[in-house]
């Protein structure tokens, strides 16, 4: 029973947070590191990791997340098969809410795309996404450059700043004669060359 309790809190904590996120995956990391850190099923540093691997496989960033801590989570009770399990529950939490969303909002969008109260809704919606993505790049950011978790000079790790800054930089530059930004692809190859060269190789 004590199983079967983790793998329905794990579906119900995603299905909470695939139907209360408005603004794609990158909006449900506040929701996501809050809920797993205080359910005690992984760390930060953990959470970070996850994030970044989510981010750099392919598929749906929330999906991949979502597969990856229940996954962790569900092997963690004992049996290596219950994994899967756990996967599934995350992965099937968090997008049933979109897809019976959308189920809905196909079926009367027409009817209700000039409605002036849905208008006002998806406006203030738009602010307050931005504003969960903006603080989910900050705590990733504020985790990169201060890895132990103290604020000081000391604890300051200027090499990921610099390397955030600089691949930050270069996503924002227009390369070729079309002018295209740089593929994602490439900033994550090099973001991953220069963890393994400074991390693994010279420190």
């Amino acid at each position: 029973m004590a199983v079967l309790k983790v793998f329905l809190e794990l579906f119900w904590t995603f299905f909470k947070i695939g139907l209360f996120t408005f603004g794609g995956g990158y909006a449900m990391i506040p929701m996501i590191t809050d809920e797993v850190i205080a359910h005690g099923w992984l760390d930060m540093e953990t959470v970070v990791d996850f994030i970044a691997v989510s981010e750099s496989t392919p598929g749906p960033f929330a999906a991949n997340i979502a597969t990856f801590v229940g996954n962790r989570v569900g092997a963690s009770l004992g049996n290596p098969a219950w994994g899967i399990l756990g996967a599934a529950c995350t992965t099937l939490g968090v997008v049933l809410p979109s897809y019976i969303i959308i189920l809905i909002v196909s079926k009367f969008f027409y009817s209700i795309k000039d409605n002036k109260y849905v208008s006002g809704a998806l406006s203030g919606v738009h602010p307050a996404a931005m504003g969960l993505i903006a603080a989910a790049a900050a705590s990733i950011l504020l985790k990169n450059i201060f890895p132990g978790g103290e604020y000081t000079l000391s604890g300051f790790d200027w090499i990921s700043l610099v390397t955030t800054a600089a691949l930050f930089v270069l996503s924002r530059l227009k390369m070729g004669k079309k002018k295209k930004p740089v593929s994602p692809l490439i900033i994550i190859g090099i973001g991953a060359v220069v963890g393994i060269v400074v991390y693994g190789v010279i420190l």
